[in-house]
């Protein structure tokens, strides 16, 4: 339960949300599932002193200018949102480390690896944040799950699912003006596209490590540009989320494959195979590491344990 993060939402939303739970969910008769929570973890009065350490009261944070659209945008996001949850980093008791964004450069800078994903940074970084998206891209992907370049995956399929796409648009667009505002933790300038990779795969080019894994494996869907198809199969040319520090995503996503749901604004669910019963180790490194090297990408290499490490979990 993110308890930080809700003790930011109003009086009247708990009492509407509570109104909602009694009142318009019907009750079903099903016996409640026994703990499997091993002791001593399973004692609930230690989270009275985390609580009482890590998630006091909660001042109701403004901005310095009366902008009703960005303050709508800071409350869902910091409040019933939760985003901090996932994507701000966590310190040694597991509390996020920064609150609010006026509470440090933590705040929504990413999250760590958990269930083997990585939820990316949200801030205005250009090189792995959201720096070089626009507010109206990021409305459409809250909407959707996918845009001209990219598609939703992992745990945050669930969000859009079961949350983001019921929003209003005006909601959604608050979200995303709150989130373009946060300014960047690092000056790395953006990912710039270049056509030496498509040029050596359109020649059938195998000498660098993990193009041959990629043409038999990915060219198809991704194609040779890296580019893909809008809104179909996402693009993997100058995308931020491969060009941060951690890999485990894209390593969860090659094993595993992955999922774009359809939804009302988007009907239409696009899979991608996994590739852990046909690729070795090495070929996954190989190929997750020609990804974040190639059209100008500039993630760092991926080693065979990494992979393995994401195949015993998964």
């Amino acid at each position: 339960m993110p308890y930080p993060s809700y003790a930011k939402v109003t009086d009247q939303d708990i009492a509407d949300l509570y109104a909602y739970f009694m009142k318009g969910v019907q009750p079903v008769a099903e016996a409640n599932r026994e703990s499997d929570i091993p002791w001593p973890m399973n004692m609930r009065w230690p989270l009275a002193f985390w609580r009482w350490t890590f998630a006091p009261k909660v001042a109701t944070e403004t901005g310095s200018t009366p902008d009703p659209q960005l303050e709508r945008g800071r409350y869902l996001v910091n409040g019933l949102g939760h985003c901090g949850s996932c994507h701000t980093p966590r310190g040694i008791g597991m509390q996020e480390k920064s609150l609010t964004g006026s509470d440090g450069d933590h705040f929504l800078a990413g999250g760590a690896p958990l269930e083997g994903w990585v939820a990316k940074s949200l801030r205005g970084d250009a090189h792995d944040g959201l720096g070089s998206w626009s507010t109206e891209e990021l409305a459409q992907f809250l909407k959707s799950g996918r845009t001209e370049r990219t598609a939703v995956f992992g745990s945050m399929t669930d969000v859009i699912q079961h949350s983001m796409q019921h929003l209003t648009d005006a909601d959604r667009l608050a979200i995303a003006h709150y989130l373009k505002s946060l300014p960047p933790v690092n000056a790395s300038p953006a990912v710039k596209a270049e056509s030496n990779t498509a040029l050596q795969l359109s020649r059938m080019d195998v000498s660098t490590p993990g193009a041959r894994t990629y043409i038999d494996n990915c060219m198809a869907c991704h194609r040779s540009d890296g580019r893909g198809y809008a809104e179909v199969f996402p693009a993997l040319a100058g995308i931020p989320v491969l060009n941060g520090k951690d890999a485990t995503s894209l390593i969860h996503i090659v094993l595993d494959g992955g999922y774009l749901p359809g939804n009302q604004h988007a009907p239409t669910g696009y899979g991608m195979p996994g590739f852990a019963w046909r690729l070795g180790d090495q070929e996954v490194a190989d190929v997750v590491s020609f990804i974040r090297s190639g059209w100008g990408n500039s993630g760092s290499p991926v080693s065979t344990d990494e992979v393995a490490k994401q195949r015993m979990q998964h």
